[in-house]
């Protein structure tokens, strides 16, 4: 039996400085989370996602120059072991609907349930 510790990845994907280095902060304080990256922006996810192959994403709906949604579709059918957490101001029943149906995993309001992001961390439920 393997008892070495696993990291979970993590990749930070908000438009907002100020909650960025909020949730830096909360999943930083988690021991063997690491945030791997950050972007504001679809199309710096992306790629950034791609190069870092993290666990986890967590994911607002509101970026800049695009939405969250084109960040799920472009890395979901490549890399579909990723867990997308979405962290919005957003949180109607029909954007839960349509995020959860294009493959997060979770999805928090961030008024109500900031905190929460800390129970849906894959940790160490995965081999890679």
């Amino acid at each position: 039996m393997n008892t070495t510790k696993q990291t979970t990845d993590v990749f930070i994907v908000e438009d907002s400085p100020a909650i960025r280095a909020r949730l830096v902060e909360l999943l930083s304080a988690i021991d063997d989370v690491r945030i791997v990256g950050q972007a504001d922006t679809p199309a710096g996810a992306v790629q950034g996602i791609f190069d870092t192959q993290p666990h986890c994403v967590v994911l607002d709906i509101q970026l800049i120059g695009g939405q969250g949604i084109e960040v799920i579709r472009a890395i979901s059918p490549h890399v579909p072991h990723i867990d997308f957490i979405v962290l919005t101001n957003h949180a109607t029943p029909q954007y839960r609907r349509f995020y959860m149906e294009a493959g997060a995993r979770w999805f928090f309001d961030k008024t109500e349930e900031f905190e929460r992001i800390k129970e849906a961390l894959p940790l160490h439920s995965r081999n890679h």
